[in-house]
């Protein structure tokens, strides 16, 4: 592949309460267009509400460990991925990616990557993918318009944020050295370092409306938090 864009979609976007078509046939069609113009991308699968609610009821149900809870995140992120994988048909890579080192065997426009292993978040992931690839700009997919100076739910002072550098982003963000399975941040704090050290570019945007991502791939004017 040649320098392709990360795409990050949240398994809340696929799988908000049952599978959204609307926004898969949406997202089918853009990716095509684009494709058509040349662009490549790995598409990284988030497992959102499916992989919580798993991960809620295995807890409520049993004394699950820190890797059990992971894994019930890591199979749903695996079936969104497949479900995705498939609606490409031949524009994508006939396999779900596991691992950053299979991107070498892709001869497809279209990679769509799922989860390796307990330990770190579909962010992460992604950032991985980035630097296996040569990529060099990431936009995460998900269900806000912007990344907020505090939760906008909560605060009525809250900021949204169009522009903002790694280290002010990541102030933001709870300090954590190890992933936690089910944490909930616009983007995962060891994602967030990762991606610092690697200096990429990682895009926040609503999956809700994709002329937003079209408008950002076209280089106009999107709605989205752009860190780097």
């Amino acid at each position: 592949m040649r320098s392709p864009i990360i795409l990050s979609v949240g398994g809340s976007l696929v799988v908000p309460d049952t599978i959204d078509t609307v926004f898969l046939a949406d997202l089918k069609k853009l990716l095509e267009e684009e494709v058509r113009s040349g662009r490549e991308f790995i598409v990284v699968l988030g497992g959102g509400k499916t992989a919580r609610r798993y991960q809620t009821a295995g807890k409520e149900v049993a004394n699950l460990t820190p890797d059990e809870v992971d894994w019930l995140g890591i199979y749903s992120i695996q079936l969104n991925a497949e479900l995705v994988r498939l609606i490409f048909g031949p524009l994508a890579h006939r396999k779900v990616i596991i691992q950053p080192n299979e991107i070498a065997a892709v001869d497809r426009p279209i990679a769509v990557a799922g989860a390796e292993e307990p330990g770190h978040s579909s962010d992460f992931d992604a950032v991985e993918m980035a630097h296996q690839a040569g990529a060099k700009r990431i936009v995460n997919l998900s269900n806000i318009d912007y990344v907020y100076t505090k939760d906008p739910k909560k605060f009525a002072d809250a900021r949204k944020i169009e522009n903002i550098d790694w280290k002010s982003f990541r102030k933001l963000l709870p300090t954590v050295e190890e992933w936690e399975p089910g944490s909930n941040t616009p983007f995962d704090p060891v994602a967030a370092k990762r991606a610092e050290e690697l200096g990429l570019e990682v895009v926040v945007m609503n999956g809700n409306d994709l002329g937003h991502l079209r408008n950002y791939f076209e280089s106009k004017l999107f709605k989205g938090t752009v860190i780097k």
